[in-house]
């Protein structure tokens, strides 16, 4: 995977790295552990995608020792100048079967407050979302200097700019398909329930919701109260493609609540990171690292 792969390891995020204040992806990376981290191809791109992130909600990552991660965070901080750090969930599922969540943040531009596992009393969640609250320092609060800058391609920089909100939660999903309506719903009580735990609406839901398709159709959406309630933002189209290959489907969504953060967003930031194009991979390179495409929204400065 050479070639115009490194140049465009440094242009993919240059569109919004100039005004960007934090930018937040979501990434299916699918059936992530220590072959696909050990695979220099895989994990080249997979390194280079979330270094162009302030913060990267991983999925299907199945590694419950964390082998593959400590070796994706070495990879991610060897191909950026700022130094990332991770937070990551116990491995969730309801059979031997599991996956983890896993956030991956810069550490000069946001900080972990506080996460808790989602209790999940009325088990809806085939992996109940593990909630973290991040806080974003104003400038001049960034942490400490970065690392000297690694040689070769480096990801564009971030500056470390005031954004509106001062403080966000973030709620991540990975829905299973055949539940996928029951589960996308089920966030409602995941929102009520961080509010009455933080007293903060400043939220951010995102993932592979698995939220179109077959899994869900037309007539579903008006039975989902994260689609019907006018306090939720969906910044992700239905008309979307989140799909790698043949298929067409809006799977992977970021949805907003709260004014301060609903206000932060830099218009028309959200979207879908094709990285196929812009790595220049054909299809089975590109399905080598993963069925979706990331999906990304940028919170602007004040």
């Amino acid at each position: 995977m050479g070639g115009p792969g490194a140049l465009m390891a440094v242009l993919w995020a240059l569109g919004a790295a100039g005004a960007a204040a934090l930018r937040i992806g979501a990434f299916n990376v699918q059936s992530f552990g220590d072959s696909k981290a050990s695979d220099p191809d895989c994990s080249r791109v997979i390194s280079q995608i979330l270094a162009g992130y302030d913060i990267a909600l991983v999925q299907e990552v199945r590694d419950p020792d964390l082998s593959a991660v400590s070796t994706l965070m070495e990879q991610i901080n060897s191909v950026s100048k700022h130094e990332y750090s991770f937070v990551s969930s116990e491995p969730l599922g309801r059979d031997q079967y599991k996956e983890m969540y896993l956030f991956v943040y810069r550490k000069d531009t946001v900080s972990v407050m506080d996460t808790y596992q989602y209790p999940d009393p009325e088990d809806a969640f085939s992996r109940e979302p593990f909630v973290v609250k991040f806080s974003a320092p104003r400038s001049g609060e960034a942490g400490p200097a970065p690392p000297c800058p690694a040689p070769g391609p480096q990801p564009p920089s971030h500056a470390a700019l005031p954004t509106a909100a001062r403080e966000l939660v973030l709620i991540p999903l990975h829905a299973a398909p055949h539940q996928a309506v029951a589960e996308i719903d089920a966030l409602y009580d995941v929102y009520l329930d961080v509010i009455d735990k933080w007293g903060a609406d400043d939220m951010l839901f995102l993932g592979d919701f698995n939220a179109d398709c077959s899994y869900v159709r037309a007539q579903d959406w008006a039975g989902i109260s994260l689609r019907s309630s006018e306090v939720f933002k969906w910044l992700i189209p239905d008309s979307a493609d989140t799909t790698v290959g043949n298929s067409d489907c809006a799977y992977d969504r970021i949805v907003v609540s709260g004014a301060h953060l609903r206000k932060s967003l830099k218009p028309q930031s959200a979207a879908v990171h094709d990285f196929q194009e812009e790595f220049g991979l054909d299809q089975a390179q590109a399905l080598a690292i993963s069925d979706h495409f990331p999906v990304e929204v940028t919170l602007k400065s004040h």
